[in-house]
């Protein structure tokens, strides 16, 4: 991805938050020099990779396939905070798809937080991590349901669902943008993350002018 596209993402991710009355924290809004006067009393944004997240997943058609990621809090699986927990907010585009993944150790509710509706599609995975064609249980809102699957799930404003781990999902949003939500146990993307599809995680970056505000890959 090109930097200057990735500085047009984020502009548009503080316009849509900002018109859902979402507020980033202030760390949010600093630019390379701020993050440059900066010691080790940031120590924690880095080591849990707090802060922008935007990936392209290696497709270069962000609007096709892509997804906008902002970390407000998170553990570290290798021991470095004792947090348990982590929170994200999202934004999906319309028919924006998050390709198929699950995760081994994360379990996570997925919240449409407002917008458009959030489209999700389900599937158990095999021993081998497969797509599975058996029933399973998933919870919506505290309600159990049993879907098969391919099961497409429809999530509209103020619903959630709860992904146990080994449970591949992919999603996408219809009728607009919808602003997406997710409350977890800690998340790693480096090493937790289980695409069916090889995929780039984090996108490489083409230097075509200077980062509005760093990505969470940047901080290495």
């Amino acid at each position: 991805m090109k930097r200057s596209e990735i500085n047009a993402i984020q502009k548009r991710a503080k316009e849509f938050l900002t018109k859902h009355k979402w507020t980033l924290p202030p760390w949010a809004y600093w630019g390379p020099q701020e993050w440059a006067k900066r010691g080790d009393e940031i120590s924690e944004i880095k080591e849990c990779m707090l802060g922008w997240d935007i990936t392209d997943f290696g497709s270069g058609d962000f609007a096709k396939r892509g997804l906008f990621l902002f970390t407000l809090r998170n553990g570290n699986l290798e021991g470095k905070s004792d947090k348990q927990y982590a929170e994200k907010i999202m934004i999906v585009e319309e028919m924006q798809e998050t390709p198929f993944h699950f995760h081994r150790h994360k379990m996570e509710d997925i919240i449409n937080r407002g917008g458009g509706v959030l489209k999700i599609e389900l599937y158990a995975s095999t021993p081998d991590e497969g797509l599975s064609d058996d029933d399973f249980e998933v919870s919506i809102d505290g309600i159990k349901r049993q879907v098969k699957g391919g099961d497409v799930v429809t999530l509209k404003t103020g619903e959630s669902i709860c992904l146990e781990p080994f449970v591949y999902h992919r999603f996408w949003s219809e009728e607009g943008t919808t602003l997406v939500g997710e409350v977890s146990l800690v998340n790693d993307d480096n090493t937790d993350n289980r695409f069916y599809e090889e995929v780039g995680r984090f996108p490489a970056i083409v230097e075509d002018e200077a980062p509005l505000h760093l990505l969470v890959s940047d901080y290495t």
